[in-house]
C-alpha cells in the first residue's frame, strides 16, 4: 500500500487548522512536520507550539523530521506535542542507534532520514531499530526545489538491502514528489510519499480534488507496473 503524506511546511499557516481538517477528510494517510533549526539546515520552520495546536483535528499519525542537531536532545518535546513517528538525520547525531531506541521506547516509530549524498552503508549497524527511511530527494532546507535522479537507484539499493536482510522497513520519499517523479519512485519500492508543492498544494484545485487524483493516479501506476511484471 502508497500512503500519502502531505508536508504541511508547503501549507498557508494562516488557515493550517483548516487545511488540516480539510486534507484529513480527503483521505491522506498521515502528515508531515519539518523541524528545522537554522542550523543544520538553512532554514526555519514548525516548532513543537504549532504542532500541538494542530494536533486535536486529525487522529492521523503525525510524522516529525526532525532536521536539527543532536535531536536526541528535543526528542520529548515533540513527544508531548504529538508526534507518532520521528525521523532523525544519520548526518546530525553521534549516537544515532541509541536515538532510535529511545524513540521506539517511548512507544514511537523511529525513521532515518537521509541526505541526497549520504551513503545507506550508515544504516548498516542501525536497520534492526529502524521501522523507516526517509530519502531526501532534494537537498533540505526548501521546498520547491528539483528532484535528483540519483535518488531512483537509492531507492532501489534501499529496497534490495532490506528484501537481502529480511527486514520489513518502510520507504518513504520527500522532496519534488509529484506526478512526473512518483511513478519512479514507486516502481524502485518507496511506499510512502511526502507530497507538496509538486501534488497536492496546487492553487488551481482543492485539496479534496487534489487527493482525489492523486491516488487515482497512484492506483494506475500501480496497476500498470503490475500488468507490466506479468509480460
Amino acid at each position: 500500500m502508497t500512503l500519502i503524506g502531505p508536508s504541511l511546511m508547503c501549507a498557508d499557516m494562516g488557515v493550517l487548522k483548516e487545511t488540516v481538517i480539510r486534507l484529513d477528510q480527503a483521505g491522506v494517510d498521515f502528515f508531515h512536520l519539518d523541524v528545522m533549526d537554522g542550523s543544520f539546515v538553512p532554514n526555519f520552520t514548525m516548532g513543537p507550539d504549532l504542532i500541538k495546536s494542530i494536533r486535536p483535528y486529525t487522529n492521523k499519525p503525525f510524522d516529525v523530521h526532525l532536521m536539527v542537531k543532536n535531536p536526541e536532545n528535543h526528542l520529548d518535546t515533540f513527544i508531548e506535542a504529538g508526534a507518532n513517528m520521528i525521523s532523525v538525520h544519520a548526518e546530525a547525531t553521534e549516537h544515532l542507534q541509541r536515538t532510535l531506541q529511545t524513540i521506539r521506547d517511548k512507544g514511537l516509530k523511529a525513521g532515518v532520514a537521509l541526505n541526497p549524498s549520504t551513503p545507506i552503508e550508515e544504516l548498516k549497524y542501525v536497520i534492526d531499530t529502524v521501522d523507516y527511511i526517509t530519502v531526501m530527494t532534494v537537498n533540505p532546507g526548501f521546498a520547491g526545489q528539483k528532484f535528483i535522479p540519483l535518488m531512483y537507484q537509492k531507492v532501489k539499493d534501499l529496497k534490495h538491502l532490506f528484501d537481502k536482510e529480511g527486514y520489513n522497513i518502510d520507504i518513504q520519499v520527500d522532496g519534488n514528489i509529484g506526478y512526473e517523479t512518483i511513478p519512479g519512485v514507486i516502481e524502485n519500492g518507496a511506499n510512502m510519499l511526502v507530497c507538496g508543492t509538486s501534488s497536492l498544494f496546487k492553487s488551481e484545485i482543492t485539496f479534496e480534488e487534489a487527493v482525489s487524483q492523486l491516488k487515482k493516479f497512484i492506483k494506475n501506476q500501480k496497476t500498470a507496473q503490475f500488468e507490466t511484471s506479468l509480460k
